[in-house]
């Protein structure tokens, strides 16, 4: 029996796949286990609704894995059409599995970039996620110091609030335009209060962007990788259910955040709701209207 599979399998050198299964819960790519004649498998994406997705995806799973913190699955090949990453054997938590995960994910942030932004814009589930810096072009020297962050506050009410809302006026919502206006001042007044250098963030961390690999530990996929401000990556996971209050404990025993953490949440929140309500329609636009009007007043 013979069956198309991407040609970027070759790369791996383990001849022609033997089988090839399909994985459910992907929404935006086509997720298969490729498995060989010598038993080894692998994890294949295929079929990206965007170009430059999948090579944009291994480079956020890549800059997180430099942070040594977190397991990200190792990218072992990638192609305009597909991208092959390790094989995670899952299995049952650890008993201690929050506790663990979120001093991890603050020992992740630590891992600090020279600006707020990324080498290249990438995706946020299917919506595009700009990350060029505010002034300059990123800096690719790997020994380029920590930025101090200070540009932050701009760079997150125009590159993530500001573009988001764009969309959504293309989609009928002008009204979120005129909030976020009155809004902008206000926003840039609370995220300037906790200023940082640029941590590596995962970008879209909620309960469907983590798995559990084979010692029970948590292992990171999906990224929308950028360098920005810690709290940005931990409002998204209050989002959906949130985490066990034992990860928020654990993560601030390794690393307390700012004061006025809780009132800045919902700004950072903001951007995801936003791209849900692009993504999925107006079922999100009540939430996305309740926190620009509350920071209007």
């Amino acid at each position: 029996m013979t069956f198309k599979y991407p040609p970027v399998l070759d790369r791996l050198d383990r001849g022609v796949p033997v089988r090839l299964a399909a994985v459910g819960g992907g929404c935006i790519a086509k997720a298969q286990i490729a498995e060989f004649a010598d038993g080894s498998s692998v994890f294949v994406k295929r079929k990206a609704g965007h170009p430059g997705m999948f090579e944009r995806e291994a480079e956020g799973l890549e800059a997180l894995a430099v942070a040594g913190a977190i397991r990200v699955p190792r990218v072992l090949a990638v192609a305009p059409d597909a991208l092959v990453l390790e094989n995670i054997q899952p299995a049952p938590r650890r008993t201690d599995f929050f506790e663990r995960f979120g001093r991890a994910f603050a020992r992740l942030h630590r891992h600090f970039g020279p600006a707020c932004g990324f080498p290249h814009d990438n995706y946020i589930g299917a919506t595009p996620q700009l990350n060029a810096p505010l002034s300059g072009d990123w800096n690719a020297d790997p020994g380029a110091p920590a930025g101090d962050g200070a540009d932050w506050p701009e760079f997150f009410v125009e590159r993530r609030l500001r573009f988001q809302v764009n969309l959504a006026v293309k989609k009928g919502f002008e009204k979120l335009e005129h909030l976020l206006d009155a809004c902008e001042a206000r926003f840039e007044e609370l995220l300037d209060a906790s200023i940082e250098p640029p941590s590596i963030l995962h970008g879209d961390l909620w309960g469907g962007n983590y798995i559990v690999d084979e010692r029970g530990e948590a292992c990171l996929i999906d990224p929308a990788a950028c360098f920005g401000h810690r709290e940005a990556d931990l409002a998204m996971t209050h989002l959906f259910g949130g985490f066990e209050p034992l990860f928020y404990r654990a993560y601030e025993d390794e690393w307390p955040l700012a004061p006025g953490h809780g009132e800045r949440l919902p700004v950072y929140q903001l951007y995801h709701l936003l791209n849900h309500l692009n993504l999925f329609g107006s079922g999100y636009y009540a939430q996305c209207e309740r926190i620009l009007e509350r920071f209007a007043k």
